[in-house]
């Protein structure tokens, strides 16, 4: 079905191994187009509950944007890119009504940790180095980067970050909030799929509703108060909450339908 990705789901897990291990698993035009199809599956799918992000191999998470696609682009065509990306991919990502996780299998620069924090978040191997080289380039970060590194870590690390384009390890990368678990390689799949399998035993659509007020909150949404209030009422009309107050009155566990 692709030609840039590998797609396999179980027991309503999806996972999306980017596959492009001879480079890296760098982005390109191919990679950002499938993974807009992919995520629009993963929205219109009911058989997909849940969703790791990983690359293909232990060297390499994404290493970055093709950077040859760059050389024949002016400001217009620059920007274009972004939009596309942004649009297509890592928006999508980020406020889709299911979990997203990336598993971070080594690098993960440039566009790939652009990639990995647009997830809902992270799960990272030992071996795995974060980072937003752009500088050296001439460039900045485009794909969100400069905000969703800044929403994570803070204004100040953030700056540092992408101004030196220095790169740090998983458990820097832990100790700065950017990921939520160090673990090793051959036991990152498996840790993403244990948080996820506990996900997916809760209800589906407060989950949804979760994902939507923790984003209105990290972009300081003036209205992310109110909007709490809102989705928290339309959780009362719910067929889960009917559900999930039931079984706990009733001492027994919840059986949730994401009605």
């Amino acid at each position: 079905m692709y030609k840039t990705l590998l797609t396999e789901l179980d027991k309503g897990m999806m996972t999306i191994t980017i596959n492009r291990p001879d480079k890296m698993n760098a982005l390109n035009k191919d990679v950002i187009a499938e993974l807009g199809q992919a995520m629009d599956d993963v929205y219109t799918n009911a058989e997909v509950k849940t969703v790791i992000i990983t690359g293909a191999g232990e060297k390499s998470f994404v290493a970055g944007a093709d950077i040859s696609e760059f050389l024949s682009l002016d400001a217009a065509g620059g920007a274009a890119l972004a939009k596309i990306g942004q649009d297509s991919v890592f928006n999508k990502i980020e406020n889709c009504p299911k979990p997203v996780v990336a598993a971070v299998n080594g690098f993960s620069l440039g566009g790939g940790c652009e990639l990995a924090m647009a997830c809902h978040f992270r799960v990272a191997a030992t071996n795995a180095k974060f980072g937003q080289p752009e500088v050296n380039l001439g460039l900045i970060p485009g794909y969100g980067g400069t905000q969703r590194l800044t929403q994570l870590v803070g204004k100040g690390k953030a700056m540092e970050l992408m101004m030196t384009a220095d790169m740090i390890g998983a458990e820097e990368a832990k100790t700065l909030g950017l990921v939520n678990h160090v673990v090793a390689p051959e036991e990152l799949i498996n840790k993403a799929k244990e948080i996820l399998l506990k996900i997916q035993t809760k209800a589906p659509v407060a989950v949804a509703q979760v994902i939507a007020c923790v984003n209105d909150a990290a972009k300081c949404n003036a209205h992310g108060f109110d909007n709490e209030i809102e989705r928290f009422g339309a959780c009362f009309t719910t067929e889960d909450m009917k559900e999930g107050t039931g079984a706990f009155l009733e001492k027994r566990k919840p059986v949730f339908k994401g009605k």
